[in-house]
């Protein structure tokens, strides 16, 4: 068989900075799905969209040319409406865990197909797997039953969504594209558009534990899904939240499930219930629920009630003890001030080092390892107080732990926040931290 183009001819059309045309972009997403266009060739083009970008012409192709290469899934069915929310990742990011079951008390669907960590922002279904028989995979059938019973569904996407995209994730984690805008924003809105909500709100986190460093980065790439998600005729919107420091108390996978449950009892961190709110409030909006009254449901214990249901139809015990580490270790302060920097990034590879992560696909996770919080930036400390506690299962794990947490843990004189703000809250910050969770919102 004659192809339509080559793949060279297409990669220099690229290195030299011109625009892809659609029968190109076509040709060669389903040629390199198909194995037409080799490993090393792709890994040329997409270095060449790293360097030289893509028009918004050009993105909404390719991402259309990777819903084509699978199946596309259909909730018309449902007797309600559907959204679905998405995250770029970061560290103690379990907003989706309380998340799914407080946006389906208001009748709404909410199909969470989620995946696995991979390095040191953790994986959704990682983390729920520490439920003792709760299972990840569903078939499309058991999803919509369960929306429709339930209301909520958390599980992994099915292989026959936007496979072009799995061959490419993988490639770009290899190739050092991962930080290509067109590339990122295809590769999350394929799967979400393949995936068939009617709605769909994304997180895109900024800040040394986030997949973007910087804001206006993260921005423009917000500000892409959004436009490839309304092109598509999915009502879109996008926050861009904090994540300079962890988000919540935990980072983990027992440990963060620990945290969730306390959210959806009514309590839990004051910027994990922040941005929970946040986010259940723009997905009810979008599925036409405006007056819906999310942090009501999280104090009436309705939330609670639909995750139960939630983690039991997927073979789950919600009354089962979470697993607990086997060795724990503190690290302590080294004088007494003021908690000035609690970096994001090395919490999330100490914790990475602990267990709680993979460096490969095919790695095991540890349910039990993570980094336990005991203060956040802005709280007053006192010389050998704990300020994180580190859980594992191998102790030797420890030492490589504690060697990354070097400089993310600084110490500062000063007044603290509470003694700052003497009782007063300045709008837009979570109470008791000085920290302004969500930063932006960008609408179609």
């Amino acid at each position: 068989m004659t192809e339509s183009f080559d793949a060279v001819d297409v990669i220099r059309t690229k290195r030299d900075g011109g625009v892809l045309s659609a029968a190109q972009i076509d040709w060669v997403v389903d040629a390199y799905t198909h194995g037409v266009v080799a490993e090393e060739q792709m890994s040329a083009l997409a270095m060449a969209i790293f360097l030289n970008g893509m028009g918004r012409a050009e993105i909404v192709r390719w991402t259309q040319a990777m819903i084509r290469s699978g199946e596309r899934m259909d909730f018309s069915r449902l007797s309600r409406p559907t959204a679905d929310k998405h995250s770029t990742g970061g560290v103690g990011d379990k907003i989706t865990l309380p998340l799914a079951p407080l946006v389906a008390v208001f009748d709404v669907a909410v199909p969470q197909l989620s995946g696995r960590g991979l390095g040191h922002t953790g994986g959704t279904l990682d983390k729920l797997e520490s439920i003792p028989g709760w299972q990840a995979s569903l078939s499309n059938a058991q999803i919509l039953t369960q929306l429709e019973d339930v209301g909520a569904v958390i599980c992994a996407a099915g292989a026959g969504l936007a496979p072009a995209d799995k061959k490419l994730y993988a490639l770009r984690d290899t190739t050092a594209t991962v930080e290509a805008i067109p590339l990122i924003a295809s590769s999350i809105m394929s799967k979400k558009i393949a995936e068939g909500t009617d709605s769909l709100v994304l997180d895109v986190k900024v800040g040394s534990g986030a997949f973007m460093k910087d804001a206006e980065r993260a921005r423009e790439l917000a500000r892409t899904m959004v436009e490839l998600g309304t092109d598509a005729g999915v009502r879109t919107v996008a926050l861009l939240t904090d994540m300079s420091t962890p988000l919540g108390l935990t980072a983990g996978n027992a440990l963060e499930v620990r945290e969730s449950v306390e959210v959806l009892a009514g309590g839990g961190p004051a910027d994990v219930v922040e941005l929970t709110l946040a986010l259940a409030r723009e997905m009810l909006d979008a599925a036409g629920r405006p007056d819906a009254d999310p942090a009501a449901a999280l104090r009436d214990g309705r939330a609670m009630d639909v995750w139960r249901r939630m983690v039991a139809a997927q073979g789950g015990d919600p009354d089962a003890p979470l697993p607990v580490a086997r060795h724990t270790e503190h690290v302590v302060a080294d004088a007494d001030g003021v908690l000035s920097g609690l970096d994001a990034y090395a919490v999330g590879v100490a914790a990475w080092r602990l267990g709680a992560g993979r460096a490969r696909k095919e790695d095991p996770v540890q349910a039990v390892a993570g980094v336990e919080l005991h203060v956040k930036p802005g709280d007053a400390v006192r010389k050998g107080q704990p300020l994180l506690t580190l859980h594992t299962d191998t102790p030797e794990r420890f030492d490589r732990a504690r060697e990354v947490l070097d400089g993310g843990v600084v110490i500062s004189a000063g007044r603290s926040a509470a003694e700052r703000s003497a009782g007063q809250t300045p709008v837009g910050q979570t109470p008791g931290t000085g920290r302004t969770v969500v930063l932006d919102r960008v609408a179609g």
